[in-house]
């Protein structure tokens, strides 16, 4: 009966700390591991920086684009500008004209 009573009282000594460990464990497990853990955060950080870099690109793209519409516009048309996006959009070559093919690649 003794041993069981001693049993019983190491039991209790060490059950409080096993459950703290179990919940320190898990807690700590999330932290790094979970949805909103450590590893969660580096991953969408470094997908923000992939995203900040693609959206800069594109905006100086675009500026250079609106660069080109309003050089077509009304009040100061760029007449060489006109001229190379019809002969380029309707495929169109004036008979005196001498054509150069390059490759993309270079």
């Amino acid at each position: 009966m003794a041993v069981m009573i001693e049993m019983q009282r190491r039991f209790r000594q060490v059950l409080f700390p096993v459950i703290g460990a179990c919940v320190l464990s898990y807690f700590a497990y999330h932290t790094v591991q979970g949805d909103r853990g450590l590893l969660s955060y580096w991953r969408v950080s470094q997908e923000v920086e992939r995203v900040e870099t693609r959206l800069s690109t594109l905006t100086a793209e675009r500026e250079v684009q609106e660069l080109r519409v309003a050089s077509m516009r009304n009040s100061r048309m760029d007449l060489d500008l006109l001229e190379e996006q019809s002969r380029e959009t309707f495929n169109v070559v004036h008979p005196d004209d001498i054509l150069i093919y390059l490759n993309k690649s270079q």
